[in-house]
């Protein structure tokens, strides 16, 4: 088939550093394009994923810098620019919309963020003729008035995460400077553990440095150390020696792209038991998902009880990038047959 797949404009694809939907959309159009599928990336001009490429702005627009008028902009750009394709795989919030000017294409979305009060009823109201696909079970089990057409977890390229050692001697916090992450949380825990503690994380915007003066800053000292915001390499390098990925999140996050980057590393996993957390850490195999900090600060002394190569044989078991593109494909030959009213054979032999 020949895919096109829309990316937000906020950060190219992929990004230079933090940015989680961007990775999945990289991995994502890599392995279709492994998978012998003719891949159309529509994403900013910036962007380096090695696929065929569309854009109308030169460089991502940033998050919280831009507009609805800017992705409005991006999406009409998108579908002009879409002759020939066979199926959408639109990720922005307007083009799902957008794609109403052309009932005979098949278009599919992907929710990445939680059904919220404000997105609830635009999901609803696409979902009548866009398939929507939710990233966890917990994501989907919070909108039971969307029809949701598949559940399909993230996967990366293990190629990508070489399995290390983890001889560190110390546990890594890798996100945001944002308390729904909790990195102070994470500090509070490795102190009380005794466990040296490194934190990465992305600190950008003016929130995200207020939080890090009141919150994270004053807990900082020779145990617990921020080492600023990481390129891809380097996380992977900081992942990869580390004992263990410390996740204390505060919030029902949908899925958690730096889980299953930590597993497939082979480094163990410990997470608040929020949103899809149970999902992706098997507690006791992988990692420990605990419900409170005294629950994190017993299994962090627990840790070495976890078999590394148990937590790159999950993540190949169930968070690859050929599991995700295998159930992707499923998804879209669905919405083609749909459109077309036929068969995908009959489908492609009228293309042919």
């Amino acid at each position: 088939m020949r895919i096109a797949i829309i990316a937000p404009p906020w950060l190219p694809v992929p990004p230079p550093a933090y940015g989680g939907t961007e990775n999945v959309l990289d991995t994502l159009a890599r392995g279709l394009d492994a998978a012998g599928h003719d891949v159309l990336l529509c994403t900013t001009g910036d962007s380096t994923s090695p696929v065929e490429r569309s854009s109308v702005f030169a460089r991502a627009v940033g998050v919280g810098a831009g507009s609805s008028v800017d992705e409005i902009r991006h999406v009409i750009s998108a579908y002009e620019a879409l002759r020939g394709v066979d199926v959408v795989h639109d990720h922005t919030l307007v083009g799902p919309l957008y794609s109403a000017a052309f009932p005979g294409l098949p278009v599919v979305t992907t929710n990445h963020g939680p059904f919220n009060v404000a997105l609830i009823d635009l999901y609803r109201a696409v979902a009548q003729r866009v398939p929507v696909i939710a990233i966890s079970h917990h994501q989907a089990s919070t909108a039971p008035s969307v029809p949701i057409e598949a559940v399909i977890h993230h996967g990366v390229h293990t190629a990508d995460f070489p399995v290390g050692i983890g001889g560190g001697g110390y546990a890594v916090f890798l996100g945001r400077m944002h308390p729904s992450k909790a990195p102070h949380v994470a500090a509070e825990i490795a102190r009380r553990a005794g466990f040296p503690l490194l934190i990465a994380a992305k600190m950008r915007e003016p929130d995200e440095r207020a939080y890090f003066e009141t919150m994270v800053r004053p807990l900082l000292g020779t145990d617990v150390s921020y080492v600023g915001e990481l390129g891809r390499q380097e996380k992977v390098e900081l992942l990869s020696e580390a004992e263990c990925l410390l996740n204390p999140i505060a919030w029902a996050e949908p899925f958690g792209m730096v889980m299953i980057e930590a597993l497939a590393c082979g480094t163990p996993v410990l997470s608040s038991h929020y949103g899809a957390a149970p999902e992706i850490v098997e507690d006791g195999v992988v990692g420990f998902v605990r419900s409170d900090r005294a629950g994190l600060v017993e299994a962090l002394g627990r840790v070495h009880e976890i078999d590394r190569s148990s937590c790159r044989k999950r993540v190949e078991a169930l968070f690859s990038s050929e599991r995700m593109v295998e159930a992707h494909v499923a998804v879209y030959e669905r919405a083609v047959e749909k459109t077309a009213g036929v068969p995908l054979e009959m489908v492609m032999e009228g293309a042919a």
